[in-house]
């Protein structure tokens, strides 16, 4: 599906330019590193599926990487979640050896990782021989849509909120219990429940206080309906903050819960029988100088602004072209089911649950769209980028949404968003907008990635299969 010949290019070598006068910042981070007294450095970069890719190295080696930054295997680019290599990838391949990418140390992301002892934490950025932003990087994906925002004089601000399921289990009783009858933290439905989360205050308050003190801003915790589902929103920020935020919140949960003998899972739906994992992001653009929320407008209909208008209707009319970008995965599409919380149209209303978008807040601190439609299994960086892309792309354009829809949005006429995971990828392919507005390298090497997701679950035979047809076929 994907079209052929795109291949990442790699311009020459340059020396990095000398800034003379300022103050040096790794000089700073290690004053750092030893005013915290961290005895080792944590390093990762982001691959496509938002799983961190690192490792450990010394205090020694993270002075002489924080300057000259570091070779890193391009083969994080080259293999799917399961570490299986894709055989239809251009950027990287046995026809290229796999050599090293460039690796940049934003030395910007520092923070101490509560849960282990003396060890710091910083991200990482693939960059091009010329220290060019390297086109498959999400991070860099996410970057480069938010400065394209700021030259439209808006400063986005997003805040991400995630469901999961936490199970009783570790990584050899899923594999010895093949994934099936496992025993959930808390049995039966009971969302916002006060009795189970001091129930299980050990973990909650290990949750709270390793993600605020990893700098990940808790804003809320609560269980969701669901046996041991748990729902977490993280405080808003600056978009590239939250994008990274997302992505360190996953991982730490997972973490943390496997200290207390727990796996957390941010499957889109884990369960045929309950609703899905979410990952709603909340979206807001501000005057550069962040004083003023261009989302509200006191003389527009119900506050809403022109330029809401637009960015709405700019992320309905891309949603079902764009959707293989925010459902990344075979499991993405069993969320999107009717009268379970997730859309199934692109749709939008205000204060309406049913809805791929929706609008609240009644002033000007408070208005902002959550984009429903992304999943808990999302990758951050990629699904931010592209939604605030369309929603940018719409103010250009000034596209407008329609009426919102009240009620149930389920029984709305609205564009029917793609069923599947190959349907997705083939609105993907023929989108010229996913192109010009996400970089041709960076989706020709996104859908290839996919279409090598579909061609794997093509290929596997299913429990239910099984089930279903062993011995009466």
């Amino acid at each position: 599906m994907p079209r052929t010949g795109a291949r990442v290019r790699r311009p020459p070598a340059r020396a990095p330019k000398q800034v003379r006068g300022k103050p040096d910042p790794v000089e700073a981070a290690l004053r750092w590193l030893e005013e915290k007294g961290a005895r080792q450095v944590k390093i990762a970069g982001v691959d496509l599926d938002g799983v961190l890719r690192g490792k450990y190295v010394s205090l020694d080696k993270f002075a002489s990487v924080a300057r000259g930054g570091l070779g890193f295997c391009d083969v994080v680019f080259g293999w799917d979640v399961a570490d299986e290599l894709y055989d239809n990838a251009q950027v990287t391949g046995w026809h290229t050896g796999y050599p090293d990418l460039q690796a940049r140390v934003d030395l910007s992301t520092a923070r101490m990782i509560p849960w282990e002892p003396a060890t710091a934490a910083f991200l990482l950025d693939f960059v091009m021989p010329d220290g060019s932003d390297y086109p498959p990087s999400p991070r860099a994906l996410l970057r480069r849509v938010g400065q394209r925002a700021r030259k439209l004089g808006f400063l986005p601000k997003f805040g991400s909120e995630y469901e999961f399921f936490i199970f009783r289990e570790t990584p050899a009783s899923l594999r010895a219990k093949g994934f099936q009858n496992l025993e959930p933290l808390d049995p039966g439905m009971f969302g916002y429940s006060w009795l189970r989360t001091s129930q299980s205050s050990d973990l909650v308050h290990a949750l709270l206080d390793g993600c605020n003190a990893f700098g990940l801003e808790l804003e809320g915790f609560h269980t969701e309906t669901g046996p041991g589902v748990y729902e977490i929103a993280i405080r808003y920020d600056l978009l590239e903050a939250a994008g990274d935020r997302s992505v360190l919140f996953k991982s730490a949960v997972k973490e943390i819960c496997a200290r207390h003998g727990l796996t957390a899972c941010f499957m889109s739906k884990p369960s045929a029988r309950l609703p899905g994992c979410s990952g709603h992001v909340h979206q807001s653009l501000w005057t550069l100088d962040g004083a003023r929320n261009t989302f509200h407008d006191p003389r527009g209909e119900g506050g809403l602004s022109k330029t809401l208008r637009h960015y709405v209707g700019g992320q309905l009319k891309l949603m079902p072209e764009l959707t293989a970008l925010y459902w990344p995965t075979i499991n993405s599409y069993k969320r999107s089911v009717e009268n379970t919380w997730a859309p199934t149209s692109a749709t939008w209303g205000r204060e309406n649950r049913t809805c791929a978008l929706r609008v609240i807040g009644p002033d000007a601190k408070a208005m902002r769209v959550e984009f429903r439609l992304l999943g808990a299994d999302m990758n951050p960086y990629v699904g931010m980028a592209a939604s605030l892309a369309a929603g940018l792309w719409g103010i250009e354009h000034e596209v407008e949404p329609g009426e919102p829809v009240t009620g149930n949005a389920y029984r709305s006429d609205a564009a029917p968003l793609p069923r599947n995971l190959r349907d997705a990828i083939t609105l993907l392919d023929r989108s010229a907008f996913a192109r010009e507005l996400l970089g041709e390298e960076f989706v020709d090497h996104y859908l290839r990635t996919r279409t090598w997701e579909v061609r794997q679950y093509e290929r596997a035979v299913t429990t239910w299969e099984l089930e279903r047809y062993f011995e009466l076929a």
